[in-house]
């Protein structure tokens, strides 16, 4: 019996690649391999790592992998800006050669009639030629045509040059944009490895280990003395209220919520739905305020993480950020001490 395989589709950049990303990462787990080396044939369990060596082993990828993901939610949003101008430069060649037929059918009109009135004037002729800057650099040959030819020839040479530099805008546009989508392609592939690296390594552990696994990456945020448990502002205790509600929901490499977040997309949702934009990026996210000592963090700051600012979350008060961790971790509450803080900026 014959059998049929059902045509395999395509995923395009930057659509669905969260919903994805569990497949993906399964199947870039061979390709991940290199990165976590088996252990030696007939290896006894006590050559075997700790649980202690494969959680650290994790937590390193973990976090490789979300300095990866915050370089590709910078890239996807340059890609997404890029793309509404490629739309724009498009739609405005368009309109461009439009006003260009419609010029060049009026001259074609006063060339009709003229023919009809006594034969086609050699000048007129040269109106409706390809490249009328030719003809308009002849000045001596402008008194043979009127004043009304004269404007509708200008107006036709200004619409064609307007046309050639919005053709040549476009094209720019688009080469740019090439080369975004492969570097979002790349991008892609290197969260794909790290996690599918961390997800063999989590194999390893027993059922215990991995639900205890983050225990031991909390530190306790006690003797912190914090600035208090009100929100500088309104908009501060909407996002801390939008923040809370997001609690529970799963963590996804590039996802901006509602249904699920990565660090920086759940902290720009939640000022979203506060009234207030955002960037992106944990980076750009840093810059997106005024920076405030830890000591004097308030509800609805953003607490950034590491020196490279590859994590971020909100404090929420009490000690604690609520953020997204890392795949198979959901939105939840932590100490706001669980890693080192690279600065706290309040929107």
């Amino acid at each position: 019996m014959a059998s049929h395989r059902s045509p395999r589709r395509t995923p395009q950049p930057g659509q669905g690649w969260p919903a994805r990303i569990t497949v993906l990462s399964a199947a870039a787990a061979g390709a991940a391999g290199a990165l976590v080396p088996a252990a030696p044939a007939g290896a006894k369990p006590d050559d075997q790592p700790s649980a202690a060596g494969l959680n650290s082993r994790i937590d390193r990828l973990y976090e490789e992998a979300e300095v990866a993901t915050e370089k590709y939610n910078g890239v996807a949003e340059r890609a997404g800006k890029l793309r509404e101008q490629v739309a724009n430069a498009q739609d405005g060649v368009a309109r461009g050669q439009a006003r260009v037929n419609r010029l060049r059918d009026s001259l074609g009109s006063l060339a009709g009639a003229q023919y009809r009135s006594g034969g086609l004037d050699p000048a007129v002729a040269l109106m409706l030629t390809e490249d009328p800057d030719s003809y308009l650099d002849k000045a001596a040959t402008l008194d043979r045509i009127g004043s009304r030819q004269t404007a509708r020839l200008r107006q036709l040479q200004s619409a064609q040059r307007h046309l050639a530099q919005q053709r040549s805008e476009a094209a720019a546009k688009l080469e740019q944009l090439d080369g975004l989508q492969k570097s979002l392609k790349q991008q892609k592939k290197d969260v794909q490895q790290k996690l599918a690296a961390a997800r063999r390594l989590l194999g390893r552990l027993t059922a215990e280990q991995r639900a205890n696994r983050d225990g031991h990456r909390s530190k306790s945020a006690a003797g912190v003395d914090l600035g208090g448990s009100k929100p500088s502002s309104e908009r501060a205790a909407a996002a801390v209220a939008a923040v809370k509600s997001a609690l529970g929901r799963p963590y996804a490499w590039g996802a901006a919520g509602p249904g699920s977040f990565d660090c920086s997309g759940l902290t720009q949702w939640a000022y979203k739905q506060a009234g207030t934009s955002i960037p992106r990026t944990s980076q750009a996210q840093r810059s997106a305020g005024r920076q405030v000592p830890l000591s004097q963090a308030r509800p609805g700051d953003l607490v950034v993480y590491r020196d490279d600012a590859s994590h971020v979350g909100m404090y929420v008060g009490g000690g604690q950020v609520v953020h997204a961790p890392h795949p198979g971790a959901p939105v939840r509450y932590d100490p706001v001490g669980m890693m080192p803080v690279s600065s706290v900026t309040r929107p």
